[in-house]
């Protein structure tokens, strides 16, 4: 057997106590079932796997699952095998994100591609995703794995769609939008609805569960580019302006850009089309987002998301499990203060 690194308490966060504590004994089953699939013979894969595997995450995408199962009254033990499948996709998508964006941190440490390389990080990746699909397919729910496997196409969708996208300052509020829907929102969307499906649910509920966790994503993700020019490195978990140095066009800058004189716009060509930043050259982009109100509107947008991410709860009765999905999203969007 390889390594295995034992998880790291998480610490409790505002808005999101109230579903800690009812996933509570099932998310214990989910790191076990965790670090159980991560083990292999072949050393270096646990050990690049538990590098990030135990950094901190907060494993919102698989308590997603848990929920809506719980929401749907699912009373069997295969969400418990879904939801590792889901922070497995999860996980394998960071260690690849790192080795396309060539980033350095990670969860407030160095990434995994800094100490093992990129070939490592790759392919421990897809040890993961086998790992995932494994799991799936023990459960034994054709709409579960069609949903999953869905997921896992459009993500890499999304990235290779960022990846065209790259330091392209004409990218268009739509464009953006459709990356992450694919980047970001779809696993958001499958762990959500897998949960309704397990419960047997009719269409519409597992629809709105699948709304419920697109839209929280959405939402999720527009608030991790705020904050990216406007948080600060310990709530973030890597350094403020990662994205700037990186040349990464997100909502921040397309808005900034849009609504920029030419000046602007040729500084905005500079930095992050031809990757050419000085000193300084972070701070004035701020300073031009707060004058654009970007980063505001940015946050507004969502804002916008998770209000139909509730939206989506309402065809349920009130449960403490609606009330948790619901704290979720102000969780999710109150970040940004």
């Amino acid at each position: 057997m390889g390594v295995v690194i034992p998880l790291e308490e998480k610490t409790q966060e505002p808005g999101i106590e109230g579903l800690l504590a009812l996933v509570a004994a099932d998310m214990e089953r989910v790191n076990q079932t965790i670090l159980s699939r991560a083990a292999s013979d072949v050393s270096m894969i646990p050990e690049v796997a538990n590098h990030l595997i135990s950094s901190g995450g907060k494993r919102l995408r698989p308590m997603l699952t848990l929920a809506t199962a719980g929401l749907c009254g699912y009373a069997g033990a295969g969400h418990i095998k879904l939801a590792a499948s889901v922070e497995f996709m999860h996980t394998a998508t960071l260690l690849h994100d790192d080795v396309v964006d060539e980033s350095d941190m990670r969860r407030g440490k160095l990434a995994a591609r800094m100490l093992w390389g990129n070939e490592a990080s790759v392919l421990v990746g897809d040890f993961l995703l086998g790992q995932a699909f494994k799991m799936m397919v023990e459960v034994g729910s054709l709409p579960c794995l069609d949903v999953l496997s869905t997921a896992a196409a459009v993500i890499a969708e999304g990235e290779v769609m960022q990846l065209s996208a790259a330091k392209d300052t004409e990218t268009s509020e739509d464009d953006y939008l459709a990356v992450i829907r694919a980047k970001t929102a779809a696993l958001f969307g499958a762990a959500s609805e897998v949960g309704a499906l397990l419960g047997q649910r009719p269409k519409p509920e597992a629809a709105a569960c699948r709304g419920y966790g697109l839209n929280l994503g959405i939402a999720f993700q527009l608030i991790d580019d705020a904050l990216d020019y406007g948080g600060t490195s310990a709530k973030l978990g890597k350094n403020v302006g990662d994205d700037f140095r990186e040349g990464k066009i997100t909502l921040p800058v397309v808005l900034s850009f849009r609504r920029g004189t030419q000046k602007q716009r040729e500084f905005w060509r500079r930095t992050l089309e031809n990757g050419e930043i000085a000193e300084g050259d972070l701070e004035a982009a701020i300073a031009m987002m707060h004058k654009h109100r970007a980063l505001e509107d940015t946050i507004e947008r969502a804002r916008h998301y998770g209000a139909m991410a509730r939206d989506a709860l309402e065809l349920f009765p009130p449960s403490p499990w609606k009330f948790a999905l619901s704290d979720v999203v102000d969780f999710c969007v109150n970040r940004a203060y």
